[in-house]
């Protein structure tokens, strides 16, 4: 966020940089900052939902040029939001135009810098899979970035406008200027062409007092404080063709050695407040000027430590405790209420930072995906699930409600939700969450997506929580998927589709408008995947966490459904061998299981009742998938039996007319004719 402005500022006067060769050093990112501009930058898909698996592969080509420098790299990651709400007005003036920019997109097409719903996750599974150090922050990440920055004395990677106000030794490389992709080699070294940037020479390059900077920094309007009524371009340099309101300030500033005499000065150009208002506007240009000054480093200890490495994957990890004297210690009033054992997960990103944003604050900020804005907002469809982490982080405070921000229209809403305490949740208390039973741990995320262990069972782990999700958004979803919606995804998740067309397809599909209604589908399966993976991270991943670049690419998802609906056949495009398609008729069986087990009945709520056509058809095509095949081999014909034993009873007494359908295909082609074959 920042200081608007000031990055234009240095874009015209690039002297201020030094040019550098950067190697053999560490380097802490700012992680929020590079995980926008590396997905925003590469020119991957927005509107579709995500390209999970070229984010991943973008982000280890990234932390691979690092290490052939032999640079070392620290991500730190913004965490809750900041208990004061003292940018409330920003952050709530930011969202709309969030809101303005999905509805741009999602009718014109155009990127307008939306992140999928899932890139984060992506983004830090990529990070541990590699053995990157991270940790997450209890707030933003600015002070603490820079606070460690200046104990190790090494440079800052980041955009953020911030970083140029605050004094670091090492300075700080700008990421638009930090070349990775362009390694060079220089003997038998190799290093990353970049710029570095020092406030010393900003201030020697402007001609002001370098203790000034805060004051310039609250003075020009950032995040935290909004200065009115001063038109600080009458100040610019004469001559000047585009007078700069950021380098009239500067100029203004040269007459000051000390802030607060800037500061005092500055109430005589804002016409004749009131004393009351003068004091107003003073403490608020304190408290702008407040967010750079240092603390010494709570992250030091923690990196140090080896924490910083070993950001748990999924799993229960070790167990002991982030002291009061780590990140703690800049909130110790406000984390009374946060359990002790929560401390070091949080610390690690095994936590979403949400659990702060409801134990301190009672409100959390949904993310807003690229949808029209007639539609409702898809996190309508997952919020029984955020419900029941609400009852798990409050159940001692039953009469509180949860303030979620969200979409509705145009407009953001603000809407109080009841935490969820039936059920498992009513057993569990979350000062002692982390000891609790593991199958009365399962069984709390098993209720909540309406799923059973034995269903899951025959699934491999990693695609256990996936497929859950899936049978949860059949359920929930609205507009309901239907058969082919569910089908392209399936397949997706399996890893099905033949590589010699899945660049094609992806091509292919941004090419063409997007589907407002078929982005709405994915876009709530996507929030109900998010928001499950939250809830088993509050419950210490009593199933694995899910592989999350595996499961969903956007364009690739999209263009097959479009295919589909156009006489396209989904064989055509899947891998020719046979194991894979076994695995992606298994979770077909036990969506198949979920929806015959939940039939309509009259007295559930319609948003709750399982599509009855798409459980039919669904039935058809477990039956008669792929049944023009005339040759057949005999281990395809193993794994149709090992399938339909997986079915209902019902199901097994048509495997002998199956087995005379495969023999038999003329039959086949006339039954297909009267509407018996489905896809």
């Amino acid at each position: 966020m920042g200081v608007q402005g000031l990055a234009s500022l240095l874009e015209r006067h690039r002297r201020i940089y030094l040019d550098v060769e950067f190697r053999m050093n560490r380097l802490v990112v700012d992680g929020n900052n590079l995980l926008h501009l590396l997905y925003f930058n590469s020119g991957l898909d927005q509107n579709h939902g995500g390209e999970y698996a070229a984010f991943e592969d973008l982000t280890e080509r990234f932390v691979t040029a690092l290490r052939s420098c032999g640079v070392a790299p620290y991500v730190v990651l913004d965490g809750g939001t900041d208990t004061s709400d003292k940018k409330l007005e920003t952050v709530t003036k930011r969202a709309l135009e969030r809101i303005e920019k999905v509805h741009r997109a999602a009718k014109t097409g155009e990127s307008k810098n939306i992140m999928p719903a899932l890139a984060k996750q992506v983004f830090q599974q990529t990070l541990v899979r590699l053995e990157v150090p991270v940790a997450q922050c209890f707030a933003e990440a600015d002070r603490e970035v820079a606070a460690l920055a200046t104990e190790w004395k090494c440079p800052v990677l980041s955009n953020d406008s911030d970083f140029y106000v605050f004094d670091l030794p090492a300075g700080l490389l700008p990421i638009s200027h930090f070349h990775w992709q362009d390694v060079k080699q220089k003997g038998s070294q190799r290093y990353i062409p970049c710029k570095r940037y020092y406030a010393s020479c900003f201030c020697i390059y402007f001609n002001i007092e370098q203790q000034l900077l805060p004051a310039f920094a609250a003075l020009s309007g950032n995040d935290y404080v909004q200065v009115r009524g001063i038109r600080w371009t009458e100040f610019a340099p004469a001559g000047s063709e585009t007078p700069s309101r950021l380098e009239g300030l500067l100029r203004w500033l040269r007459d000051f050695q000390q802030p607060q005499e800037a500061l005092k000065a500055s109430l005589g150009l804002m016409g004749e407040p009131s004393k009351n208002s003068e004091a107003e506007v003073m403490q608020k240009l304190d408290l702008g000027m407040e967010e750079y000054r240092l603390p010494a480093s709570s992250l030091k200890r923690f990196f140090v430590d080896g924490g910083g490495a070993s950001v748990a994957s999924g799993g229960r990890g070790k167990k002991h405790v982030l002291s009061h004297s780590g990140q703690s210690k800049s909130y110790p009033k406000a984390l009374a209420v946060v359990p002790d054992w929560t401390r070091l997960p949080l610390t690690q990103a095994r936590l979403t930072p949400h659990v702060l944003d409801v134990l301190l604050l009672q409100r959390i900020k949904l993310s807003i995906a690229v949808e029209h804005t007639d539609q409702p907002s898809t996190n309508r469809t997952s919020r029984p699930l955020r419900q029941v982490m609400y009852g798990l982080l409050l159940g001692g405070r039953r009469w509180l409600r949860v303030e979620e921000r969200d979409r509705a229209g145009l407009d953001l809403t603000f809407i109080p939700v009841a935490p969820t305490f039936t059920g498992a949740v009513q057993r569990l208390g979350l000062g002692t969450l982390h000891q609790a039973n593991p199958a009365e741990r399962l069984q709390v995320l098993l209720e909540a997506l309406g799923v059973t262990e034995a269903a899951l069972s025959r699934l491999p782990p990693q695609l256990r929580l996936p497929v859950a999700v899936t049978c949860y958004w059949l359920q929930r979803a609205q507009p309901p998927p239907d058969l082919t919606a569910l089908k392209a995804l399936l397949v997706v998740m399996m890893g099905g589709v033949s590589p010699r067309h899945k660049a094609a397809l992806q091509h292919q599909c941004c090419l063409q408008k997007l589907d407002v209604l078929v982005s709405q589908v994915f876009n709530q399966w996507q929030v109900c995947l998010k928001d499950s993976i939250h809830l088993n991270q509050l419950l210490d991943f009593p199933l694995p966490d899910p592989e999350v670049a595996r499961l969903y690419q956007g364009t690739l998802v999209h263009q097959l459904v479009h295919r589909m609906r156009t006489g396209g056949r989904l064989k055509n495009f899947l891998k020719s061998d046979w194991a894979s398609r076994g695995q992606y008729n298994i979770a077909l069986s036990v969506v198949h299981q979920f929806l015959t087990r939940r039939a309509p009945t009259s007295s559930e709520p319609r948003g709750r009742r399982p599509p009855a056509d798409l459980t039919a058809e669904l039935h058809l095509a477990l039956l008669y998938e792929d049944e023009e095949t005339e040759d057949r081999s005999a281990v395809r014909m193993q794994e149709e039996v090992l399938l339909d034993n997986q079915l209902s009873v019902k199901t097994r007494y048509r495997t002998k007319d199956r087995v005379n359908r495969c023999n038999k295909p003329q039959l086949s082609r006339k039954q297909e004719c009267r509407g018996w074959g489905i896809l």
